[in-house]
């Protein structure tokens, strides 16, 4: 049952389009409630002498890289756990966002997320008492374009039997 105060809450579907401060736009976002924390596709990811945390948001294969390195002391490291009993150290950053027209501040993990469907995935701690979560509406359409593929169809229009063996069997 909803709370009262909930009524007046912006409605969002599983999946979103974000815009991350002056970074970048239309940024599509998983909405999961089911995840704790949220996430952000990061790379170059350093901490300098100085204690300075350096990285770029999304990386080289992504639509929307721009390769401008971010800056920050203010940040956190934690260590994570995968599902297959890993650890790894992460850094958490909070970024300016905006969703379904609402700006808000999100403390990201930044995180490899070349191989995930979504650039940012939106956990629940950023949800609670800001949006409401409506499954039934549909996802965001989006095209996810890597320039990997683009070289990998070169690379099989060049040569088809090379590509199975580099790609398909994993042969160089």
């Amino acid at each position: 049952m909803l709370e009262k105060d909930n009524k007046n809450l912006p409605v969002i579907g599983p999946s979103a389009l974000v815009s991350v401060g002056d970074y970048a736009e239309n940024v599509p976002a998983k909405i999961d409630t089911g995840a704790e924390a949220s996430a952000i596709w990061a790379s170059n990811i350093r901490i300098e002498e100085d204690g300075m945390l350096k990285f770029t948001l999304f990386g080289e294969d992504s639509p929307f890289y721009n390769g401008e390195e971010i800056s920050t002391k203010e940040y956190k490291v934690i260590v994570t756990r995968s599902a297959m009993g890993q650890e790894q150290i992460r850094y958490r950053v909070h970024i300016p966002v905006k969703i379904a027209g609402h700006k808000i501040r999100v403390l990201f993990s930044l995180a490899d997320r070349s191989k995930n469907s979504f650039p940012i995935l939106i956990g629940r701690r950023t949800l609670k008492g800001k949006f409401i979560v409506d499954v039934s509406l549909p996802d965001i359409e989006y095209e996810r374009k890597p320039k990997t593929m683009d070289v990998r169809l070169k690379d099989f229009k060049k040569d088809p039997h090379g590509f199975h063996k580099k790609y398909v069997e994993g042969k160089d």
